[in-house]
């Protein structure tokens, strides 16, 4: 079976790719699958201190595979299953106890714009586009989102990229602090690079406990969304007249 998702450590940076570049990378069954071992693989890796998420190609992530969809949602066992896989990814970037460092270029779109807001610290190239296309399909977020979002943004600005979907550029997503830095495009990795060996080379316990100590009041409130965005997604995931929007909705 073909690997989605590649990773390799040096210096203490473990290096996770996703690596679907034909479809974007955008999210499968399998994707979700090998991006939750290799993070879970990272956080439990005692040589690991730093996690680097990229994706490889043109882009971070274009968000789910819309042509697996109705694999995905042929029953309530089988979505419960992959959304279930889908929110581990996101408890394992927010709640492990290593920084993850997100470097974004291309488009990170629904669940890949998630794991962006997700990470701990974005760089991000010029050019990035981000956005949440969940509604266009009577959906919702998945990724814990509805508690971190507007944390991040302001309650006006998640509302607006949450519910009208609006397509936010990478000048944009620095103004909000959607990202720490915008470089050009070949710079991406270098920075990213740069930024997790140094982050490597200090004391684990401080990287952890201060990654710990800066989400002690958001963990509460972010399993709680998770919860409910489980259950309001797998509803809609089961709901055929989402099937049918799906299908008809040129990619």
């Amino acid at each position: 079976m073909t690997k989605t998702v590649r990773s390799e450590t040096r210096d203490g940076v473990c290096t996770v790719t996703l690596d679907r570049p034909r479809r974007l990378n955008a999210i499968n069954a399998a994707l979700v699958r090998d991006l939750g071992r290799a993070l879970g693989a990272a956080m439990a890796d005692a040589a690991t201190r730093v996690v680097v998420l990229r994706g490889a190609g043109r882009a971070f992530c274009s968000g789910d595979d819309l042509v697996e969809f109705p694999e995905q949602t042929r029953s309530e066992p089988v979505a419960r299953a992959f959304l279930t896989d889908l929110q581990r990814v996101s408890r394992l970037i927010v709640l492990g106890e290593k920084p993850v460092v997100g470097a974004v270029h291309g488009w990170a779109a629904g669940g890949g714009f998630e794991w962006m807001i997700n990470c701990d610290i974005v760089l991000m190239a010029e050019g990035t586009r981000c956005f949440l296309p969940e509604t266009r399909f009577g959906m919702v977020v998945t990724g814990g989102v509805t508690a971190l979002l507007p944390r991040i943004v302001g309650q006006q600005n998640a509302r607006a990229i949450m519910l009208a979907g609006e397509r936010i550029d990478a000048a944009r997503a620095l103004a909000l602090g959607l990202a720490w830095r915008v470089v050009p495009e070949a710079a991406l990795m270098d920075e990213a690079w740069a930024l997790a060996r140094r982050l490597a080379s200090f004391p684990p316990r401080g990287l952890h406990d201060a990654k710990r100590l800066m989400g002690r009041l958001d963990r509460e409130q972010f399993e709680a969304a998770l919860e409910l965005e489980l259950e309001a997604v797998l509803a809609v995931f089961l709901d055929p007249a989402t099937k049918s929007r799906v299908v008809k909705t040129p990619e």
